[in-house]
């Protein structure tokens, strides 16, 4: 990409968009048209709500928008739809989801809104009793956290599932909370050694407490029993409805493994799967990904694939995030990192060199800088190309690290609800000092980083309206910081809103077809009940999504 063209791109244009204005005349006196959706506040992706206006779709794309749509010629069967007056953009799209996850998370154990042990046990137990003996019990969301930060054990869960194997996942997904059959069907006990990027937590007598951190979760998952192929797709096709009633027309998958892009594959060879699907699989699987494009090319416009994911550290709630200096609340600790430098940068310079877009989980200010430092050396290793490489969260970036994505082009692909959720407690890991560069969107867009939004869901909720809210507002779910946590990173409703489309477009290389409202695009755009431009800033997040519409046909309506 030429500075030109990031400099259009951040600015809120992009080429195709100026050749989509030019050509509305043209699209207007085409074929006619498959449905005209009329008396939309319009918000293209490029700049302020434009007076009631229409947009006309032929064949999944958008053939004409404005008085251009209006004067189109139409058949018979042209289903018109009457917008009422209410706000349109493009599609939202979500950069990082772990989309199978999430999908089988609404049918398990949900511990989201457990505020005390005793509520997680009393959840556990309920959920125990209703299965048969036996029976994996599997879980998502709790944050000790909520409860001042001491960590839960296994002693917490014997009691109340005594015959059953209990594996519970912190709302982060980097701790796991297991009980003690879960822990002798793994073989973990005092003589398992930490595996390499991760921990098991042990108490004064060196026996395991059940808690296990990063790599330490996957000796647990390692036994307990997959879901066939059939309840997994199950499983998604319930995620796709949740994605579409929230206005999400697009996810990037970022899972660790094959399974979200081979359902997504079963899902397209049966049709149409209601919503697009961009797959990043695993760094170290880069080769059976060049096989795989070689056989079958890139997929299309609904499932595609051709990046992968790399991880850099941990998180900040396991305080396994990397940082430069100790944590404030373990002066002992400063994280980890999941794999050996050297392995990750052998990898990441062979996907890149197979020509791969990268994406890298990074979270601490040293796992960010390391990364960058990556990419400055493969630039000069294996050349200069339009690459878009993908630092994943961003979350604690040093100041003097910042104008670096914009220098090496890497994109900042960001999660905003983190900030307002574990703003509540941040303080406490991060110290006064570096808490000023936690979730800091609002410095790397004014140093000229492309940002995009997005969820990490199922870690937070697959909700861009509550993503656009914190975003602009910043104000922790517990209300403790109502102006704003570190609210010098607030950023514009236009920005948020462009993160969350023209932005996340970009990022999938999909600026061509996605991101914007204009002819010859795929017609992907939510209705929102109310415009967020012209609500205040303490309402965004009552805003509702009325009706999603993905390749010219609603696939949701409230």
């Amino acid at each position: 990409m030429t500075e030109l063209s990031r400099r259009a791109l951040l600015a809120g244009f992009t080429a195709a968009s100026f050749a989509g204005m030019a050509d509305q005349a043209a699209c207007a006196s085409g074929a006619p048209l498959d449905a005209l959706f009329i008396n939309g506040r319009i918000w293209d992706g490029t700049g302020r709500p434009s007076s009631l206006g229409a947009i006309g779709v032929r064949g999944g794309r958008i053939a004409a928008v404005g008085s251009a749509a209006m004067a189109a010629p139409r058949m018979r069967g042209t289903r018109l739809v009457d917008l009422k007056g209410r706000f349109v953009a493009p599609g939202f799209i979500d950069n990082h989801t772990h989309f199978v996850h999430g999908s089988l998370a609404l049918g398990r154990v949900d511990l989201m809104g457990t505020r005390t042990p005793a509520e997680l046990a009393e959840a556990v137990g309920r959920a125990a009793s209703a299965l048969p003996s036996g029976k994996w019990l599997l879980g998502w969301g709790w944050d000790a956290e909520r409860w001042g930060g001491e960590l839960p054990g296994r002693a917490l869960l014997d009691p109340v599932a005594p015959d059953r194997p209990v594996a519970l996942r912190r709302t982060d997904g980097h701790v796991m909370l297991v009980n003690s059959a879960a822990l002798k069907l793994a073989g973990i006990d005092r003589n398992t050694p930490d595996p390499a990027g991760g921990l098991i937590l042990r108490d004064a007598a060196g026996q395991p407490t059940g808690i296990l951190k990063d790599m330490a979760v996957d000796l647990i998952e390692a036994v307990v029993p997959a879901p066939s192929e059939a309840d997994i797709d199950v499983a998604v096709r319930a995620g796709v409805s949740l994605a579409l009633s929230k206005g999400v027309t697009q996810v990037h998958g970022a899972d660790l493994d094959w399974v979200a892009l081979q359902s997504f594959r079963r899902l397209r060879a049966k049709g149409e799967p209601g919503m697009r699907f961009y797959a990043l699989v695993p760094v170290q699987d880069w080769a059976r990904l060049r096989d795989l494009i070689a056989v079958e090319g890139r997929g299309d416009d609904w499932v595609r694939w051709g990046g992968v994911k790399a991880l850099m550290d941990g998180s900040l709630g396991a305080r396994t995030a990397l940082f430069r200096e100790p944590y404030a609340d373990d002066p002992h600790n400063r994280g980890l990192t999941r794999q050996p430098m050297e392995v990750l940068r052998g990898w990441i310079e062979q996907a890149d060199h197979a020509g791969f877009q990268v994406a890298c989980h990074s979270i601490g200010d040293d796992a960010t800088s390391q990364m960058l430092d990556i990419l400055q050396g493969m630039i000069r290793k294996n050349g200069q190309r339009d690459r878009r490489f993908r630092v994943e969260h961003a979350q604690h970036i040093a100041p003097d690290v910042v104008p670096r994505f914009a220098s090496l082009g890497a994109i900042a692909s960001m999660q905003p609800y983190h900030a307002i959720d574990d703003g509540r407690w941040a303080s406490k890991p991060l110290g006064p000092k570096r808490l000023h560069d936690a979730w800091p969107a609002r410095s790397l867009l004014d140093h000229g980083a492309c940002v995009t939004f997005g969820s990490d869901w199922p870690v937070a909720p697959l909700d861009p309206v509550g993503g656009i809210a914190a975003a602009v507002l910043r104000r922790t779910t517990d209300g403790q910081f109502p102006g704003g946590f570190v609210p010098e990173q607030r950023v514009s409703v236009s920005e948020a809103l462009t993160a969350y489309t023209r932005s996340n477009a970009y990022a999938g290389f999909q600026e061509d077809r996605l991101g914007v409202l204009a002819p010859g695009k795929l017609a992907d755009f939510v209705v929102l009940d109310n415009d967020p431009f012209e609500v205040s800033a303490e309402d965004l997040h009552r805003l509702r999504v009325v009706s999603t519409v993905v390749n010219g046909i609603e696939r949701f309506a409230a």
